[in-house]
């Protein structure tokens, strides 16, 4: 299995990434490791009894959104694969790389430290899935690369503007692809599955986040930094539909 961890990484505008901060730690039941980078834009948040698996990053430019990290023990194995498939290199760090996907997600190859130990659910919550919002003329090409580059079980979803990508047992994130109705930039966001949506965001309220939109089985969050989210009716524990046996995902996201 060349990716052994992953890692949802939520973009926030640098200037609010305070608030960014003690808003995801308090949903996530997390504390924050000390801040990294030249400007201190990276931050980790570390949860008890469990490896972290969510990082936030200050952006200087736009609204942010969110992106994923491949944890690999042979980054440059990842990378040369990526690229194979037709992935751009944006930077490389060395024992690091930026990518963008050939629909326009920019994501991360990053070294592998071991991490084994997925995070809890919490207060009825987990942030468990990274959405990957895709203009519909990328959108065949975009779910053959990423089924390509992670080896994830590829399933449709609950709608036909849905894939999703199903990692192996214990990894934290799983990948959905959503199809978008019109053809604008990619972008991605994060989604939290829900035992109960309604409580989930009643907590999730009163730490600041405002509602969006609601749909049949899914809620549009903004969170107090300006990003969006979605809260999903799935099982918090296995991330599927509870009447799909806990494997198949989805709603319209709409949060791109």
């Amino acid at each position: 299995m060349m990716i052994r961890w992953t890692y949802a990484f939520a973009d926030r505008p640098a200037a609010r990434l305070a608030a960014a901060c003690a808003f995801w730690t308090a949903v996530t039941g997390t504390r924050l490791s000390e801040f990294r980078g030249d400007d201190g834009e990276f931050v980790t948040l570390l949860p008890d009894g469990a490896d972290p698996g969510v990082k936030l990053q200050g952006v200087a430019e736009g609204d942010g959104g969110a992106h994923v990290d491949l944890c690999a023990e042979d980054v440059r194995e990842l990378t040369a694969r990526a690229r194979r498939l037709g992935a751009g290199l944006v930077a490389d760090h060395g024992d690091w790389a930026v990518l963008r996907s050939p629909g326009g997600q920019l994501f991360c190859a990053v070294p592998w430290h071991g991490e084994a130990v997925r995070p809890p659910v919490v207060s009825g919550g987990r942030l468990d899935q990274v959405c990957l919002d895709v203009p519909p003329s990328r959108y065949d090409a975009e779910a053959a690369f990423w089924a390509g580059l992670t080896g994830w079980e590829r399933r449709a979803g609950s709608r036909p503007e849905f894939t999703v990508l199903l990692p192996p047992a214990g990894l934290p994130f799983r990948l959905l692809l959503q199809r978008l109705d019109e053809e604008r930039p990619a972008s991605a966001h994060l989604d939290l599955a829900c035992a109960d949506i309604g409580a989930v965001r009643a907590r999730h309220e009163e730490l600041g986040a405002v509602l969006v939109r609601e749909g049949a089985h899914w809620t549009v969050m903004r969170d107090p930094a300006g990003g969006l989210y979605c809260l999903t009716g799935r099982d918090p524990e296995t991330g599927g539909l509870p009447d799909r046996g806990g494997r198949e995902g989805g709603r319209r996201a709409d949060a791109g």
